[in-house]
């Protein structure tokens, strides 16, 4: 398989995940919410709003190769954040399994923004693709 084919299989697996999730989130506002507000945070509905568009769009974005290091940096951060908020309970192991699936997934995107979408992506299409960096 060549880079590109690589990198596109990359971009869809991990997009995968944030565009259901996103679009699931639009269905269930309130428990996305309520969910929000037993960690403890403030405005869970205007949280719960924006977790669904950004996790929605970043995983188009992803998909397409759009913005892509920009989107991989992103949610990897996103990933890392809601990581260490909603599953770091050492005392519960599916929690810390979750915790560990995130700490996975946001180094697949710090890859993913390390080399950028290749190829077969709308950045190259738009010529907006930059080389790895080094």
């Amino acid at each position: 398989m060549t880079n590109s084919v690589l990198l596109l299989a990359a971009r869809v697996l991990l997009a995968f995940i944030f565009i259901l999730s996103g679009w699931g989130k639009f269905f269930a506002i309130e428990g996305t919410a309520g969910y929000i507000s037993s960690v403890g945070l403030p405005a869970a509905t205007l949280l719960a709003w924006a977790a669904a568009i950004f996790e929605l769009v970043a995983g188009l974005a992803l998909l397409v190769g759009f913005r892509t290091r920009e989107t991989a940096w992103a949610l990897a951060a996103f990933t890392l954040f809601a990581g260490f908020v909603f599953h770091f309970q050492p005392s519960d192991q599916m929690q810390m399994i979750s915790f560990m699936k995130n700490l996975a997934i946001a180094g697949g995107f710090l890859a993913l923004g390390q080399t950028g979408a290749g190829s077969m992506s709308l950045d190259a299409r738009l010529g907006t693709a930059r080389p790895a960096l080094a």
